[in-house]
């Protein structure tokens, strides 16, 4: 079991805009019967043990949806939990900084660590619990473990691991390899021969390490980002404010200037391709990034024939075939085929927007946040 977890949920997911946003990330937004944000939560106190800690790292700006989503557990989980409000966006690295650094602290001695994701479906986490046990063995050890995942397509919206020695022993144990490299989103012929050649898997984005290892890790390789967190004190009593159980370090003293002046760059760039001993879990659960509209619509449509929706979207149609509607407002189809679309009217004061896009195009997503920014339009994000 890890001593503590980190939950990693400062995103804004613009790849489902516009339902999910600045204001209301897709980590927040319903996956079933749970929020993305709920799952991982369970997901992490199903790793962790009886003294473990959830380190939640995300904006100051989404705290009230995460005070949310916290204040339904029982006292004894939300004792557990603690969320570091992030001044400003800077990627993962300097979340992962934060969270080891308050976590060494804290402790005053060496804490074995996960950090995971805050928008991904993982299932079932019985096999997920099997893979975050060798990832710890390992992290024990003084690697810094991460999860591959097998792919099931040529896919050019994630990075990819590739496979070297196997490490792992014994049949019955997931698969543990050690990394040859890590490789960045490929083109689709690229995508093609990973996935041909089979030993590239896709990187979940989730690591497990030792507080000392990966703090040494980043005084070594990206002392731009450690550095500024390394100027802090510990945070005491008085920076914690609690809010419906939730303790959240809102006044832990120069942590706005510690942001300021680290250097935004992600954990996979700074850390994970730069460092020697990593190691590949094979993951043996099934893992969804839920980045794509297409892969939303799998998930959450509802209903049967040829039009599904959202829960508590009201469609009217006739003559469409194969759609997907995520509205807050009524919508009416008249022999649309194969289309998604996601209306936000703006009835609650925000920016009202509508995306229309062919099924099996909704990765261009990134195209249209691109063309939004140079239009200067960030507020409609």
């Amino acid at each position: 079991m890890f001593d503590d977890c980190i939950i990693m949920a400062g995103g804004f997911g613009t790849r489902l805009w516009p339902a999910s946003s600045s204001r209301l990330p897709k980590q927040f937004l319903p996956a079933g019967d749970r929020s993305f944000f709920s799952a991982a939560l369970d997901r992490a106190l199903s790793v962790i043990d009886r003294n473990g800690r959830v380190i939640i790292i995300a904006g100051k700006s989404h705290v009230s949806h995460i005070v949310k989503a916290c204040r339904d557990y029982p006292p004894e989980d939300l004792n557990r939990f603690l969320l570091i409000p992030e001044p400003e966006a800077k990627s993962t690295a300097p979340a992962i900084a934060c969270a080891a650094m308050y976590a060494d602290w804290m402790a005053g001695k060496e804490r074995k660590m996960l950090a995971l994701t805050s928008d991904h479906i993982i299932e079932p986490v019985e096999k997920f619990k099997i893979d975050a046990a060798a990832a710890e063995a390992f992290a024990q050890a003084d690697k810094l473990a991460v999860f591959g995942i097998v792919p099931t397509r040529p896919e050019t919206g994630y990075g990819y691991i590739e496979a070297g020695t196997l490490l792992s022993a014994k049949a019955e144990d997931p698969k543990v390899y050690g990394v040859a490299s890590f490789r960045e989103k490929p083109g689709g012929e690229q995508a093609e021969r990973f996935v041909e050649a089979g030993n590239f898997y896709w990187n979940s984005g989730m690591f497990a390490f030792s507080s000392k290892f990966i703090l040494d890790e980043f005084r070594q390789k990206a002392p731009r980002v450690i550095l500024p967190f390394g100027k802090l004190r510990a945070p005491d009593e008085r920076s914690l404010r609690i809010e419906h159980g939730l303790r959240i370090l809102w006044e832990w003293r120069d942590l706005d200037k510690a942001y300021r002046d680290a250097e935004a760059v992600s954990f996979d760039y700074a850390i994970a391709e730069k460092c020697s001993q990593t190691i590949m879990v094979r993951a043996g659960f099934n893992w969804t990034d839920m980045g794509s509209w297409d892969e939303y619509a799998a998930l959450t449509g509802t209903g049967e024939g040829d039009v599904t929706r959202s829960k508590d979207t009201e469609v009217f149609q006739t003559g469409s075939k194969n759609c997907f509607v995520d509205s807050d407002i009524p919508v009416a189809l008249i022999g649309a085929e194969d289309l998604v679309v996601a209306v936000r009217s703006g009835k609650n004061g925000e920016n009202g927007a509508v995306l229309i896009a062919k099924r099996g195009e909704t990765q261009k997503m990134r195209e249209i946040v691109e063309q939004i920014k140079s239009a200067g339009r960030q507020e409609l994000l």
